[in-house]
């Protein structure tokens, strides 16, 4: 998943915006976004947080000064344990040529002790947007850890499954059907990358413009209906 990897493979699946989505950090980010930069790739800043509850929670920014402001709260949220690299791998940070800058020491795959409502008050206050990830998976979800997609916070947009079928999801939770759903790979190695995406028809590849894509504003919309083979 290095850099220019990754900017290759999403070059030949044809996917133009693209955002990385760390698990509890965005220190990989600017990495990333040079590279993609150059590649002629539009980046989002992000980061999936769990929270206390063990949700995963995708927050997106515009900025990156916001972005990496928020980043280091959410760090300093983390308990101070340390990672186990014989079993979980090690946390290398990156430049764009893809040295390592460094190796984090803190667990990045515990829960942050913020809960639901603190971590969304949290990226707002970022002028960030948050999406609850992957509402149909058996673990780790808004709905699998509470049992049902609370009144509040209210979220815009649903994350989804690569391969969810939606109408079926929807006609067996009715509750959802006025909801706006985003499918993404959450691709975790280089061969799931670009097997599942959505369109979106925006102004400009900006969180703002995801944001009123939500609302269907003037044209906009955002289209996860089919699953992509």
């Amino acid at each position: 998943m290095s850099p220019r990897a990754l900017v290759h493979k999403l070059k030949e699946a044809g996917i133009e915006w693209f955002a990385i989505t760390d698990h509890n950090s965005m220190a990989n980010c600017p990495a990333y976004s040079a590279v993609a930069k150059k590649a002629g790739l539009y980046f989002s800043w992000g980061v999936e947080i769990q929270t206390v509850e063990e949700i995963h929670l995708l927050a997106y920014f515009d900025h990156p000064q916001k972005a990496q402001a928020f980043d280091a709260e959410l760090y300093a949220s983390l308990l101070p344990l340390l990672n186990d690299a014989d079993f979980f791998g090690d946390q290398v940070i990156i430049d764009e040529n893809e040295n390592i800058l460094k190796v984090e020491p803190r667990a990045l795959i515990n829960s942050s002790t913020w809960d639901l409502a603190r971590a969304v008050e949290r990226i707002q206050d970022y002028d960030g947007f948050a999406v609850p990830a992957h509402i149909d998976a058996m673990v780790n979800s808004i709905i699998s850890q509470l049992g049902f997609l609370p009144p509040s916070p209210e979220f815009k947009v649903l994350g989804i499954t690569a391969n969810l079928e939606l109408d079926k999801y929807l006609a067996e939770n009715p509750q959802l059907q006025n909801k706006q759903f985003m499918r993404a790979s959450d691709a975790h190695y280089l061969s799931d990358l670009g097997n599942a995406y959505c369109m979106m028809n925006v102004v400009q590849p900006t969180i703002q413009e995801l944001i009123l894509a939500a609302d269907c504003l003037d044209g906009r919309f955002i289209d996860s209906l089919n699953k992509i083979e």
